[in-house]
């Protein structure tokens, strides 16, 4: 069966692209696998669970609604300070037209961003305060 080895996302600045997603996750930069190997690619420290994110390099402009992008979980940090947290390190808030009314049964509120590359992300996870959209 096969599995997830890397994501590759598309980046005009691949350093400033590792440092942001090294910072956001946690990760680690990987080591060259051979001579001349300039990849950035940042993976969980050794041990943890996690799939690494390869920065590849590109011109194609960033979508507005991407059909695919990541999705984050805020973990045991409250929702509102982990978004804090990532917009400190480079990420932007975007003005996402698709956040629910109202809460949605079972489901965690969510904050849509963009990496200091434009792409896409989503985080998740619970609020202290309780339920809040954007």
């Amino acid at each position: 069966m096969a599995r997830i080895e890397q994501i590759s996302l598309g980046v005009t600045d691949d350093r400033r692209a590792g440092r942001f997603w090294a910072a956001a996750l946690g990760y680690v930069r990987r080591p060259p696998r051979h001579d001349g190997d300039d990849w950035i690619v940042v993976e969980p420290p050794p041990g943890e669970p996690g799939a690494a994110i390869a920065m590849d390099v590109s011109d194609s402009p960033v979508a507005q609604f991407p059909r695919v992008h990541l999705d984050l979980d805020a973990g045991d940090r409250d929702l509102d300070e982990e978004v804090a947290r990532l917009v400190a390190l480079g990420a932007q808030r975007v003005d996402w037209p698709h956040y629910p009314a109202e809460p949605e049964p079972g489901r965690l509120p969510y904050v849509v961003l963009a990496d200091t590359e434009g792409n896409r992300f989503c985080v998740s996870g619970h609020r202290r305060a309780g339920f809040f959209f954007g």
